[in-house]
């Protein structure tokens, strides 16, 4: 059966967004302790809302998969499931809805073999401004309907540069990153790393960098392939090939840059130290 992954995965943001639309006006008051996650975190109400509705709308096109989530973790859905991974993400950036910041996102990515590389399809959701961000393998990444492309600055004062220290081990981790911040003008952080990730991708921003070790994969499999369809590149800090594999458990740290003069240079600042 020939699967239109790009109607799929719009009609999932769709879904998403009606599904966590009532949560928004209950966000500051109490909320109940469902658990924690197969990824860690505490679960919330928006998150499993929204997970039932992707896993709704996939069903409604009778499509066998397997699911690996930062919510449910490893499930299996029908008499084919081993022939597609559906690894999701169903609300990046929890704590910003939580607080109302206006700066989260769904990521869902379809793959063949649960690993990072093998993704060949996906869609990061701006749940906010609206923006939806798709890639399909070989075919080039777009923002709606706009095919994007990374920037081409090359010089690092110039650069707006995303940087996560979201970290316990925020000791062990600034240092490695000093040289970098030195030579930069422009730090950003918006606490949604899939969406930050995609920023790279169509040019909003020149980079993006996160050496903590604490990201998992659920989060990023989507614009993985979003950022290298669009013409950018993510590596491992020490510049190796980035290809782990998809569990609710996997963490991974990366660079991501627009072009390879910009990701040279960072490496060039980080990875000795990494």
């Amino acid at each position: 059966m020939q699967i239109d992954w790009h109607q799929i995965l719009i009609e999932c943001k769709i879904n998403v967004k009606a599904s966590i639309k009532p949560f928004l006006k209950t966000i500051k008051d109490p909320q109940p302790n469902l658990g924690v996650g197969a990824g860690g975190d505490a679960m919330k109400p928006m998150d499993l809302a929204a997970e039932t509705a992707i896993l709704d709308t996939l069903k409604s096109h009778d499509v066998s998969f397997t699911l690996i989530s930062e919510e449910s973790g490893v499930k299996k859905f029908g008499e084919a499931a081993e022939e597609c991974i559906v690894t999701l993400d169903p609300i990046d950036g929890s704590t910003n809805f939580m607080h109302g910041l206006p700066f989260y996102c769904c990521s869902i990515a379809i793959s063949r073999h649960p690993m990072l590389a093998d993704a060949y399809a996906g869609m990061v959701a701006d749940l906010v401004h609206g923006a939806t961000y798709t890639a399909i393998k070989g075919k080039g990444a777009y923002r709606d309907d706009e095919k994007i492309k990374p920037s081409t600055t090359a010089v690092l004062q110039d650069a707006v540069i995303g940087l996560d220290l979201n970290t316990y081990k925020v000791k062990e981790v600034v240092p490695k990153l000093t040289s970098l911040i030195a030579e930069t003008k422009h730090i950003r952080h918006f606490g949604a790393n899939a969406l930050e990730l995609c920023f790279v991708a169509d040019g909003s921003t020149d980079a993006f960098v996160d050496i903590r070790g604490k990201l998992r994969t659920t989060d990023v499999a989507a614009a993985f392939l979003i950022l290298k369809e669009a013409g950018g590149i993510m590596t491992t800090p020490n510049n190796h090939v980035l290809n782990v594999e998809l569990d609710p458990k996997q963490t991974l740290s990366f660079v991501a840059s627009g072009n390879m003069q910009i990701h040279q240079k960072i490496l060039t600042l980080v990875k000795s130290l990494c």
